[in-house]
């Protein structure tokens, strides 16, 4: 699951709120072992899912580089190109 987590940091534009609660979901899943959390469960999931976008969120905020922007396009031409290699695709 956590190989969908993509890098979110010093992107032009900027990585949006959507894409942080994706990587947070990708992540509580990970560590909670559910992919979709019974009805008992649902609360304390989603619960966690925003607490881990906000620390996120303030993390990517606080961040500094001096490395130029990565380019999305360039970036996801990488991982296509990973793939391809990994898997023979």
């Amino acid at each position: 699951m956590c190989r969908n987590i993509k890098i979110l940091f010093n992107f032009d534009p900027p990585v949006t709120e959507k894409e942080i609660r994706a990587a947070s979901l990708q992540f509580v899943r990970k560590i909670s072992g559910f992919a979709k959390p019974s009805k008992a469960n649902e609360a304390a999931f989603d619960a966690a899912v925003d607490e881990i976008a906000a620390a996120s969120a303030r993390l990517l905020s606080a961040l500094e580089t001096t490395s130029p922007h990565r380019n999305r396009e360039e970036e996801a031409a990488k991982a296509k190109a990973r793939g391809a290699a990994r898997f023979g695709n």
